[in-house]
Order: structure tokens, then sequence, then C-alpha cells
């Protein structure tokens, strides 16, 4: 998720088998751990093909509700499983207002902060496979590296916890937002910069530390960051999953202003590299999730460490931050409540908003992708009325 200027489109801080959830408490940071079901990724079956792409609508009150949805002019794509099994598939509206284009079932959205999960499996691969560990220095990694950041760890930039500051809590924002930049130079930037708090002792969110994330994965591996999660996850995925920056098949981002519903052209994507760079379409999600959640992805311990909860953001809203996902009580936020924990991730950016989240007490995964800035309620209720209506629970609405 991003936080940019209120003049520009403000994107807001807001994974398929049953997995066993365990409360847990370590110095009173660590208080949820989500365990697979399943053998690990080295022993794990080959992932299924693609389903099918063809519209489905299996949930008569959620096509009810996306009928008037789509009247009132939502734009964007939503798909609803329940394990293996597509039960909803629809797009609606247009991928371009200038053309009149309308989205197609195979229409990539930017992701946005949604692709903060990827760079965390990447870490986390990594890590299964030996190269490095999370309990490593970030001094480890990056060189020259600051006296101030010799407490800090892999883990604290994975959880938010790392007290780097954040690209947008920096002076000249405004100008950065649209200045092309390549890692090394989004990393040497970073190292200017004093730590905020101590390593692991609070939660901040921050897109810098997942730049620097992206940037460790090519030292590391030795490869470009994106050829590196096309060669470990993409291709063996079947993931049409790459860099939005120009990339075909991309919808444009849209919000709404008072002369109407407005085309947002500035991505620059190269300063979200690790934070927020990748486009992708429905199903893309939805397999991406079946696989990391039935042990296609990490092994067991890795998966483990990623959808446990590091450390929680307070407020009303309060969630637990793993590697790359939350885990909160979404269903809380509507009533009927959808009751259980949910492991999901935002993504806000340039005119795009998305939700995509994990239900593990049904298996029921929703995908939601949007290419209009301005549809956050809309998203979030949408999500939990079809985690309810596919898990076979009361239809809720907004409290």
């Amino acid at each position: 998720m991003f936080i940019v200027p209120r003049k520009a489109p403000r994107p807001w801080l807001l994974p398929i088998i049953a997995i066993a959830l365990t409360a847990t408490a370590a110095a009173g940071l660590g208080v949820r751990s989500v365990s697979p079901v399943i053998a690990p990724a080295e022993a794990a079956e080959a992932p299924p093909p693609r389903p099918p792409l063809e519209a489905v609508s299996r949930l008569p009150a959620l096509e009810t509700r996306m009928a008037r949805a789509g009247d009132r002019g939502f734009m964007g794509g939503v798909l609803v499983a329940r394990g293996d099994e597509v039960l909803f598939r629809q797009v609606y509206g247009v991928a371009d207002v200038r053309t009149g284009e309308p989205l197609k079932l195979d229409t990539r959205f930017l992701l946005a902060s949604v692709s903060k999960q990827f760079t965390a499996a990447a870490i986390l691969r990594l890590q299964d496979d030996g190269v490095l560990s999370v309990s490593d220095p970030v001094c480890r990694w990056i060189q020259p590296c600051p006296e101030a950041w010799r407490p800090v760890r892999l883990e604290h930039l994975l959880a938010h916890t790392s007290g780097i500051p954040d690209l947008m809590a920096r002076p000249g924002w405004g100008q950065a937002r649209v200045t092309p930049k390549t890692i090394a130079e989004l990393t040497s930037e970073s190292t200017a910069y004093r730590l905020q708090f101590q390593p692991g002792t609070k939660f901040r969110y921050d897109n810098a530390g997942y730049n620097l994330l992206a940037d460790i994965v090519e030292r590391a591996s030795g490869r470009p960051f994106f050829d590196y999660l096309d060669e470990a996850f993409f291709r063996p995925l079947n993931l049409n999953i790459g860099y939005g920056e120009g990339a075909p098949d991309v919808s444009v981002g849209h919000a709404n202003f008072p002369e109407g519903v407005t085309p947002q052209t500035q991505t620059n994507l190269s300063i979200v590299v690790g934070a927020g760079a990748l486009a992708g379409d429905l199903d893309d999600l939805f397999l991406w999730t079946r696989a990391l959640h039935t042990g296609r992805v990490l092994k067991a311990d890795s998966y483990r460490a990623m959808t446990s909860g590091h450390i929680a953001s307070g407020g009303a809203r309060r969630r637990e931050w793993g590697y790359g996902v939350a885990i909160g009580e979404l269903g809380q936020r509507v009533a009927p409540a959808v009751p259980g924990p949910q492991i999901y991730h935002t993504g806000s950016w340039s005119g795009f908003r998305n939700l995509v989240t994990y239900h593990p007490d049904s298996g029921v995964t929703v995908v939601v992708l949007t290419n209009n800035y301005h549809q956050r309620d809309e998203v979030l209720l949408i999500t939990q009325q079809a985690i309810a209506e596919a898990a076979g629970l009361p239809v809720p609405h907004f409290r």
C-alpha cells in the first residue's frame, strides 16, 4: 500500500485448503502462527493447470451485488474460489475511459502492494535454498552500510520493523514520486537516513524496506530481481505476472474527480521496485494464493514464518504483520461479522485499488483487482460478502 499526497491518487494502508491457526506469544510481538496441513514444498505435487478462462457466476447474492455495483460505475474484476473450484469470475467496466475498451477476464492490473508477498517469498525461497537467512544483518548484503544499520536484520525489513524511513516520510516525496530510479539508486538514498527507532521495537509500514529486499534478492541470487521472480515462481506456476511498467494488457488506473473518472497515467513503478511494481490478472493471484497455501512455494518453516504475526499495528483496525502479508479479522468490519482470521494484503497505486484475501477456516480465496482508486469500501465489502456466501455464512453489510 502506498500513501501519497492528497492531490495525487492517494493509496491507504489498507492466500487453498484449510490450515490450522495457533496463537502464540513471543516477546509481546509474535501473536499468531499459520501452519499448512500439507507436505513441504519439495514434496508437493506439480501445480494444477490454469482453469478455463470463462465467466463464472455461482454465487447469486454476489452476482446481484456486483450488477448493482457495475451500474454505479464499479471498475475491476472479482474472482472467488473455494479450494481449487472457481465459484465466481467476472469483470466490470472499462480498461481505459478514453477509449471505452472493456475489461477482459485476463486483463492485467497493477498489483501495487499486493506485490510485497512475492518479494517476501523470494527472500524466504533463498533461505530455503541455504543462500541467506532472515536473521542475517542487512549489512551482510548491503555495502557500504551505515553504522546505524548494524542492528537491522532481514526479518525487520520483512515485518516493517527496521526503523528505516519510508519513501513517503522523506523530504521531497512529490518530486521523488515522478523521478525514475534504479535499485542501486534507491538503496543509496535509503542509506543516507538515520533510523527512526530501534529495529524490532515498533511497526511502521515501509516501502523502502521492500525495495532494499529486492536489492538483496539480486545480490544473493546473482540475478536481476524480476528475472529471479520469473524463474523461481512465475514460470513454474504458469503465472502471467511481471514488471508492470509499460507492460502489455495492463489496464489504466483511474480516480474520481469533480470532472469525472480520470486516468492516472503516471505510474513510475521504478521507485517501488520491490514494494509494488508487479502486474497480473485475477487467475494469477488465485493460482499464486493456492500454491502458497498448499506448500508449493516455500518449505513449511518458511511458510510458517511468512504467515505468522511478528508484530501488530494497533488501533480500531488492529492487524498482525507477517512477511509480505497481514493477518487480521477483516470480517469484523461488517455485520453480521465473517468469523475467523484472514491472510491478506491490499494494494493501491496510481489509480488502482486491490485486495487479495484468504480465509483459512473455509479455504476461500477472494481476489478483487480494480482500476479505480476510489473504491476502497466497495472492495472490502465485496471480499467479505464473497467469503460469507462461498462458506455458507450469513451475507454481511457494512456496519
